[in-house]
Formats: structure tokens, sequence, C-alpha cells
């Protein structure tokens, strides 16, 4: 049945912290937001005006609740584009396109894809399985990902020497050539379905030591006006030539030589573009809403510096999820704090994030180090 709903509704595939930022935006427009989510206590859970249990990857489930729909976005790539792809073939609007969802979702396709259409990044060799990563040890060193699956540092090995090809995965993926960057910096780009296009300030990724997720991430970069620019300009030129609908966070590697080279794209709101909430005009997650709804796009520019921490489950903790250290960082001031809803906690889960505002960007990173050693995510003994 066709919704019959007086203004158009946002369907999102996927109800956790980015659905639940992404609504938190939405109710100052007034935007219905229905969610689609496996998780019964997803953070979106309490908060969707509509929220619907059932698979990402399930064609009828997909499907069934996209006719329900006006628009229809994700904030998780693992979705069945499928069902994507019939709804939008029957007239509804889904953004990203699902045949985009699709390439992104395989690290080989989409590394194809920078290579056609003319994309900076690593050398690379398309591999099917052990054996082909073996024989190609002369390409070492190396990163071997998988083609599918692969998220948060999962699916992704450092092969260094010959000594570590027992690691390398029995599944289709690629050897990407292991590059000695200076610096690691994410753009996110937004355009709507006029085609405008608008560029946030690049910010730069700190990662965490052994769980390949971002630690600290700072604005703005701490690069020249020139790589500046490289990276703004290779940003734009991938959205425009995926012609992509939504936001596009974009992962980049800058190289000691200069090179600007784009490491992961990610289709939707990302871990990179978390501080825009207190620190940008408009929030990457107000700017995803406009972009997918057809709205004119918002004011991207950085108020002022800023630093943002993942707060993650402390390692060997598992179960009911108890913050310490709230009472003293809260304290300080232009400290900002987002939990994400999640009861549960385990070792390096994604629990929630603080943004630090300052007046310089020293200052931030002063304060986003005391801070991070202020807040820990444990569970009740």
């Amino acid at each position: 049945m066709e919704s019959t709903h007086p203004n158009p509704i946002l369907g999102v595939l996927g109800g956790g912290q980015l659905g639940r930022m992404l609504i938190q935006s939405a109710i100052n427009y007034n935007q219905d937001i229905h969610i689609l989510d496996p998780d019964s206590n997803a953070p979106c859970k309490d908060i969707a005006q509509q929220f619907v249990v059932g698979s990402l990857k399930d064609y009828a489930a997909v499907y069934a609740f996209g006719k329900e729909c006006d628009v229809i976005t994700v904030e998780i790539e693992a979705v069945n584009t499928e069902a994507l792809q019939q709804l939008a073939d029957e007239g509804k609007k889904v953004f990203p396109q699902p045949h985009l969802l699709a390439l992104i979702q395989d690290k080989r396709k989409q590394k194809q894809f920078y290579l056609e259409q003319g994309i900076p990044t690593a050398d690379f060799i398309l591999t099917e399985n052990k054996a082909d990563v073996l024989a190609n040890a002369s390409f070492l060193p190396a990163v071997n990902k998988l083609g599918k699956e692969g998220y948060d540092g999962r699916g992704v090995q450092v092969l260094r020497t010959a000594a570590d090809l027992d690691l390398a995965f029995e599944a289709p993926g690629l050897l990407e050539k292991l590059i000695d960057f200076e610096k690691e910096i994410a753009v996110t780009v937004a355009r709507n379905e006029q085609g405008e296009v608008i560029a946030y300030p690049a910010v730069e990724c700190a990662f965490h030591p052994t769980a390949n997720l971002v630690e600290f991430l700072f604005a703005p970069a701490a690069i020249s006006p020139d790589i500046e620019k490289k990276a703004q300009a290779i940003a734009k030129d991938l959205i425009l030539k995926l012609d992509l609908v939504g936001i596009l966070a974009v992962e980049l590697f800058v190289t000691r030589t200069g090179e600007v080279l784009v490491n992961e794209i990610a289709p939707r709101p990302h871990n990179s573009g978390h501080h825009t909430i207190e620190a940008n005009f408009t929030s990457q997650f107000e700017q995803h809403l406009r972009a997918v709804m057809n709205w004119p796009l918002g004011n991207p520019g950085l108020r002022c510096p800023a630093a943002m921490i993942n707060l993650l489950g402390e390692d060997g903790y598992e179960g009911t999820a108890v913050v310490e250290g709230l009472a003293e960082a809260l304290s300080e001031s232009g400290v900002y704090l987002h939990l994400y809803g999640k009861k549960y906690t385990k070792p390096f889960r994604k629990m929630g994030h603080v943004t630090l505002l300052g007046e310089d960007i020293q200052e931030v990173k002063a304060k986003a180090q005391r801070i991070k050693e202020l807040i820990k995510i444990k569970s009740k003994l």
C-alpha cells in the first residue's frame, strides 16, 4: 500500500547511532523518519516515528518497509540492493542509488571504478583466494582486503613481509600497496538531485593502535592549502563521477611526497563527520537529510577548531555499560557528549563520542587528551 502521509516519509535502513543522530536533526524540520533494523533494541527504537524489526539483507523485509516510505536511504551499506532497485524502478526515491550501494559493497569493484575514472588511489591487484595472495608475494608490503563484508577494520590484514602471508584471506579480495603516508584525512561531500555539490573542510584522523578505529579526529586538518585544495577536488570529482545523491565520506592518504590518494569511501554519514554537529554551520546529518530530500544544501564551513573522541568500550569489559568520569569531563567548557543509547558494552564497541571546541587547534588537542583519559566505558561487576 502506498503512503498517504501528508508529508514525505523518509525511510532509513539501519537504526544504529547514525540513524539516531539523523533523527535528531530531522526533528527540527518536522521530518518523520521510519527505521528498519534487525535489533529490537537498536538506538533508534524509542525516537523513530515508526520502528520496524527486520533484516536489512532480506529482500521481502526491505521491500515491504520501503513500500511504506516516499524516500529511502541507509545508515549502513550492508543492505539488500535488489529490493532497493525494485523500489526505485517502481518510483520510490532511493538515495544513494542502489547500483552505487552495490558498487561500494564490493571493494574490488570500488577500486576498479577508481582506476577507470582516473581517481588517484593506491596500486592494487585483485585476488581470488589465499593462493593468489601467495603468488603475488613480490607485491609486498601490502594490505590484503576482503572484497565484501569488511567494516571498521575487520576484513583487513597488513602483510609487510613473507612471514605475514599466512594471515591472507581465503576469499575474493585485493592486495593494495601499503602507502607510506604522512597523514590520514577525510573530506565529506554532499550532492542533491538538482546537482548542487558542497565539500566540508578536511579533517585529520588518528587511529586506535589495535582496534583500527578512529580514536581522535581534528578539524581543521594540519595540511597545506594546496593539499586541502587537492583533497576537496578529489572528493567532489568522485561524487560527481559516481553521480551519487546524498552524502559521501572520502577517506584519503596524504603521502610524504604530497600525493593525495583515496583509501575508502562511505555513502552515508560517517564517523569522520561527527564533530560537525557542534563545530560546523550544518552538521553532516542535516546535510544528508537535505541532500536526499532534495532541499538546498547547507553551509559546510567550520565555526571553530574542534576535536572528536570516539568513546569505545574498554578492553576487558563486557556487560551492562557504566560510564565513568562524566562529571569531571563535563565541568570543562566546550565539551559536548553524545551517548548512543547502547545499554551493553564490549571491547571497542562504539558507545558514543565527545566533541571538543576551542580557540585554536593546539588547545583543542590538549583538551582531547585530558578528556580521553577521563571518560571510560566499562561494565557493572
